[in-house]
């Protein structure tokens, strides 16, 4: 699973430098913060962070595509069968490359091996992960976190105040 994942990852990653549409570069962020968020749950015994992240990400994700709808809605999407053809073939690739190397198996087993001993610690992580969510030496950046959401909240409304019409004039 691990190694799908990662080359998955690795695919969207390539595959965002070649992009040049700004939905299909929100598209690619969107994938990549689901691959993340995954990736980061399989690692831990809880997935709250990783839900509590992916939500930040949509949220933020929502305000860029209100952005991009009013700047660049009248562009064109052109997909090519080509480029679809050449992430299919890399893919594989990375695939078979990851199964026959020795020392990523090793890898992926150990990390295997660390998630299964975490899993059965299970009753005791739970209490850990929501102390370590809320202490004090990272209360601070949990403040620090809801004050520039709130921020960003208050300005974008009053950029898209009704009285100064949408973020783009309409001719």
């Amino acid at each position: 699973m691990y190694k799908l994942i990662f080359s998955l990852s690795l695919i969207s990653t390539i595959n965002f430098s070649k992009t040049n549409h700004p939905l299909s570069m929100g598209l690619n962020l969107l994938i990549q913060t689901i691959l993340i968020s995954t990736i980061c749950g399989m690692m831990f015994s809880t997935y709250w962070y990783n839900y509590i992240m992916f939500l930040i990400m949509i949220g933020g994700m929502l305000v860029l595509f209100i952005y991009v709808t009013s700047l660049a809605s009248n562009e064109l999407f052109n997909f090519s069968m080509n480029s679809l053809i050449m992430y299919m073939l890399l893919l594989i690739s990375f695939n078979l490359m990851l199964i026959f190397n020795d020392q990523y198996l090793m890898l992926i087993s150990n990390l295997e091996t660390i998630i299964f001993n975490k899993m059965n610690m299970l009753n005791y992580e739970n209490n850990i992960d929501l102390i370590k969510l809320y202490n004090n030496s990272t209360m601070n950046i949990t403040i620090m976190m809801i004050m520039y959401l709130l921020m960003t909240l208050i300005i974008i409304i009053k950029i898209t105040n009704i009285n100064y019409g949408p973020l783009r004039q309409l001719n």
